[in-house]
Protein backbone atom coordinates (compact mmCIF):
# COMPACT_ATOMS: atom_id res chain seq x y z
CA UNK A 1 0.00 0.00 0.00
CA UNK A 2 0.84 3.53 -0.31
CA UNK A 3 1.43 6.04 2.38
CA UNK A 4 -1.02 8.88 0.84
CA UNK A 5 -3.35 10.19 3.31
CA UNK A 6 -6.71 10.37 2.37
CA UNK A 7 -8.56 13.48 0.52
CA UNK A 8 -10.72 13.77 3.50
CA UNK A 9 -9.54 15.90 6.63
CA UNK A 10 -7.70 13.84 9.55
CA UNK A 11 -6.68 15.06 12.87
CA UNK A 12 -4.91 13.91 15.86
CA UNK A 13 -5.88 14.59 19.10
CA UNK A 14 -3.00 13.44 21.16
CA UNK A 15 -2.27 14.49 25.00
CA UNK A 16 -0.40 12.53 28.09
CA UNK A 17 -2.22 9.31 29.79
CA UNK A 18 -5.39 10.79 32.25
CA UNK A 19 -5.36 14.20 30.17
CA UNK A 20 -9.18 13.91 28.90
CA UNK A 21 -8.40 12.09 25.34
CA UNK A 22 -11.71 9.85 25.23
CA UNK A 23 -14.18 12.11 27.25
CA UNK A 24 -13.04 15.06 24.38
CA UNK A 25 -13.55 12.56 21.92
CA UNK A 26 -17.01 10.66 22.99
CA UNK A 27 -18.35 14.84 23.39
CA UNK A 28 -16.86 16.06 19.36
CA UNK A 29 -17.85 12.53 17.34
CA UNK A 30 -21.28 12.21 19.88
CA UNK A 31 -21.84 16.20 18.28
CA UNK A 32 -20.57 16.10 15.16
CA UNK A 33 -22.41 12.77 13.93
CA UNK A 34 -26.09 14.47 15.74
CA UNK A 35 -25.04 17.19 12.85
CA UNK A 36 -24.99 14.74 10.17
CA UNK A 37 -21.30 14.03 9.64
CA UNK A 38 -19.79 10.84 8.92
CA UNK A 39 -17.09 10.99 11.64
CA UNK A 40 -14.02 8.24 10.99
CA UNK A 41 -12.21 7.21 14.35
CA UNK A 42 -8.43 5.81 14.29
CA UNK A 43 -7.54 4.00 17.80
CA UNK A 44 -3.74 3.37 18.37
CA UNK A 45 -2.88 1.04 20.91
CA UNK A 46 0.03 -0.49 22.60
CA UNK A 47 -1.39 -3.42 23.88
CA UNK A 48 -2.97 -6.76 22.19
CA UNK A 49 -6.31 -6.66 21.17
CA UNK A 50 -8.84 -8.92 22.16
CA UNK A 51 -11.60 -8.27 19.87
CA UNK A 52 -13.60 -11.65 19.73
CA UNK A 53 -13.81 -14.34 22.98
CA UNK A 54 -11.51 -16.58 22.43
CA UNK A 55 -13.81 -19.93 22.24
CA UNK A 56 -16.01 -18.20 19.20
CA UNK A 57 -15.51 -19.48 15.92
CA UNK A 58 -13.93 -16.90 14.39
CA UNK A 59 -10.92 -16.52 16.79
CA UNK A 60 -10.66 -20.46 16.71
CA UNK A 61 -10.23 -19.85 12.69
CA UNK A 62 -8.15 -16.79 13.22
CA UNK A 63 -5.55 -18.80 15.60
CA UNK A 64 -6.13 -21.76 13.23
CA UNK A 65 -3.91 -19.53 10.46
CA UNK A 66 -6.08 -17.22 8.44
CA UNK A 67 -4.77 -14.10 7.46
CA UNK A 68 -7.88 -12.35 7.91
CA UNK A 69 -11.41 -12.98 9.23
CA UNK A 70 -14.40 -10.73 8.97
CA UNK A 71 -17.24 -10.92 11.24
CA UNK A 72 -20.18 -9.80 9.85
CA UNK A 73 -23.64 -9.44 11.53
CA UNK A 74 -26.93 -7.43 11.05
CA UNK A 75 -25.37 -4.46 13.15
CA UNK A 76 -21.88 -4.45 12.36
CA UNK A 77 -18.70 -6.16 10.87
CA UNK A 78 -15.05 -6.10 11.93
CA UNK A 79 -12.02 -7.08 9.81
CA UNK A 80 -9.27 -8.64 12.41
CA UNK A 81 -6.24 -8.74 10.43
CA UNK A 82 -3.16 -11.28 11.73
CA UNK A 83 0.36 -9.82 11.46
CA UNK A 84 1.92 -12.58 11.98
CA UNK A 85 5.49 -10.75 12.56
CA UNK A 86 5.14 -8.31 9.54
CA UNK A 87 5.73 -4.68 10.35
CA UNK A 88 2.55 -2.52 12.00
CA UNK A 89 1.02 -0.68 8.98
CA UNK A 90 1.68 3.14 9.12
CA UNK A 91 -1.20 5.55 9.87
CA UNK A 92 -1.73 6.06 5.97
CA UNK A 93 -1.99 2.29 5.38
CA UNK A 94 -4.73 2.27 8.22
CA UNK A 95 -6.49 5.43 6.83
CA UNK A 96 -6.78 4.01 3.23
CA UNK A 97 -8.64 0.98 4.70
CA UNK A 98 -11.63 3.28 5.99
CA UNK A 99 -14.27 4.50 3.69
CA UNK A 100 -14.88 8.08 2.97
CA UNK A 101 -15.70 10.40 5.93
CA UNK A 102 -15.92 14.04 6.53
CA UNK A 103 -13.42 13.77 9.36
CA UNK A 104 -11.10 11.04 10.39
CA UNK A 105 -10.07 11.40 14.40
CA UNK A 106 -6.89 9.59 15.03
CA UNK A 107 -5.97 9.29 18.62
CA UNK A 108 -2.27 7.68 18.44
CA UNK A 109 0.04 7.96 16.00
CA UNK A 110 1.74 11.01 17.92
CA UNK A 111 4.60 11.11 15.57
CA UNK A 112 3.19 10.92 12.25
CA UNK A 113 2.96 14.34 10.35
CA UNK A 114 -0.72 15.25 10.19
CA UNK A 115 -2.21 18.09 12.02
CA UNK A 116 -2.85 17.44 15.50
CA UNK A 117 -4.93 18.66 18.94
CA UNK A 118 -3.12 18.15 21.81
CA UNK A 119 -5.42 17.57 25.38
CA UNK A 120 -3.29 19.50 28.06
CA UNK A 121 -3.92 19.81 31.68
CA UNK A 122 -1.28 20.34 34.12
CA UNK A 123 -2.22 18.12 36.77
CA UNK A 124 -1.23 15.38 35.11
CA UNK A 125 2.22 15.77 36.14
CA UNK A 126 3.46 15.87 32.43
CA UNK A 127 5.14 18.17 30.23
CA UNK A 128 3.04 19.46 27.00
CA UNK A 129 3.88 17.97 23.51
CA UNK A 130 3.04 20.79 21.51
CA UNK A 131 6.52 22.93 22.38
CA UNK A 132 7.97 20.16 20.66
CA UNK A 133 5.39 19.04 17.91
CA UNK A 134 5.27 21.69 14.99
CA UNK A 135 2.04 19.57 13.68
CA UNK A 136 0.18 20.43 16.95
CA UNK A 137 -2.42 23.68 15.69
CA UNK A 138 -4.24 23.60 18.77
CA UNK A 139 -4.44 22.90 22.03
CA UNK A 140 -7.19 22.46 24.41
CA UNK A 141 -6.32 23.15 28.02
CA UNK A 142 -7.89 23.78 31.67
CA UNK A 143 -4.93 26.29 31.50
CA UNK A 144 -4.48 29.24 30.43
CA UNK A 145 -2.34 30.00 27.54
CA UNK A 146 1.49 30.43 28.18
CA UNK A 147 3.05 33.93 26.91
CA UNK A 148 5.24 32.17 24.80
CA UNK A 149 2.58 29.99 23.02
CA UNK A 150 3.95 29.22 19.10
CA UNK A 151 2.01 31.40 16.95
CA UNK A 152 -0.24 30.01 14.35
CA UNK A 153 -1.52 27.67 17.86
CA UNK A 154 -5.06 27.80 18.87
CA UNK A 155 -5.52 27.51 22.73
CA UNK A 156 -8.55 26.16 22.85
CA UNK A 157 -10.61 26.00 26.85
CA UNK A 158 -11.08 22.68 27.38
CA UNK A 159 -14.00 22.63 30.04
CA UNK A 160 -15.97 24.89 27.61
CA UNK A 161 -16.37 21.68 25.11
CA UNK A 162 -18.34 23.59 22.75
CA UNK A 163 -15.86 25.84 21.86
CA UNK A 164 -13.60 23.22 20.82
CA UNK A 165 -16.32 21.85 19.11
CA UNK A 166 -17.00 25.40 17.36
CA UNK A 167 -13.14 25.59 16.55
CA UNK A 168 -13.31 22.01 15.00
CA UNK A 169 -16.41 22.67 12.62
CA UNK A 170 -14.94 26.14 11.84
CA UNK A 171 -11.87 23.97 10.36
CA UNK A 172 -14.09 21.53 8.50
CA UNK A 173 -15.51 24.40 6.68
CA UNK A 174 -12.26 26.02 5.36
Amino acid sequence: MHDAMPAHPVLGVIGRSGSGKTTLLEFVVKELAARGLRVNLVKHSHHDLALEPPQKDSARLRLAGAAEVLVASPYRFAIVHELRGAPEPSLAQQLARMGPADLTLVEGFKTDPIPKLEVFRPEVGQAPLYPHDPHVIAVASDSPAPADLREGVQWLDLNAREHVLAWLLHRLEK
